[in-house]
């Protein structure tokens, strides 16, 4: 089986939305989702879509782009959609900031930080306390340093991320309220 499956920029992303034959999914989180988003599109976070995959991709029945920050999520989305048989997604090149940017109209919200922006924090603050904790507690701390070293050179080599998704789930990424699966499904339009 082919897939058609191809990055796009924001500029085409504009031309389609105005044809009105696409529609938008962004995999980020809520809060993610919340701060920014392209308007009229639909918030499926990437840990809902993986589980439930084949029911979003019957109720995709035109061409779809999947959005995120840096890309990485939407092309795991559009993988795991492609696997469920959905052959006609893209990725947004640069997410809804790039298409903001692009003059595309958006929707802004209260304001969280990317989670890119919170995997960097994290790692940094967590070498950090590894090199001080091994200089001044006891060098064995310095452990902690090697360890998120491995863990984000592992993330590189497999375009995984273990941290991105731990912090997905702490409190200030998700939603007052929880999202279910099927909150995700009533959102979408009716399938194929």
């Amino acid at each position: 089986m082919t897939t058609h499956v191809t990055e796009i920029a924001p500029a085409t992303l504009l031309t389609w939305m105005q044809d009105g034959n696409v529609t938008v999914v962004d995999v980020r989180s809520s809060a993610e989702f919340e701060s920014l988003h392209i308007r009229g599109s639909y918030n499926v976070p990437l840990h809902l879509l993986s589980e439930h995959a084949e029911d979003i991709a019957d109720r995709l029945d035109q061409r779809v782009v999947l959005v995120c920050h840096s890309g990485v999520r939407a092309a795991q989305a559009r993988q795991r959609l492609s696997a469920a048989g959905l052959q006609d997604a893209h990725v947004l090149d640069g997410g809804a900031a790039a298409y903001a940017a692009a003059g595309g109209a958006v929707v802004e919200g209260k304001q969280a930080w990317a989670m890119e922006r919170q995997v960097r924090m994290a790692a940094g603050s967590l070498v950090l306390a590894g090199v001080l904790g091994g200089q001044l507690l006891s060098p064995k701390l310095r452990l902690l340093s090697g360890g998120v070293g491995a863990g984000l050179a592992y993330s590189a080599a497999t375009n995984t991320c273990a941290m991105g998704s731990v912090l997905a789930k702490m409190p200030w990424n998700r939603d007052t309220r929880e999202v279910t699966p099927q909150d995700v499904l009533d959102q979408l339009p009716s399938g194929r």
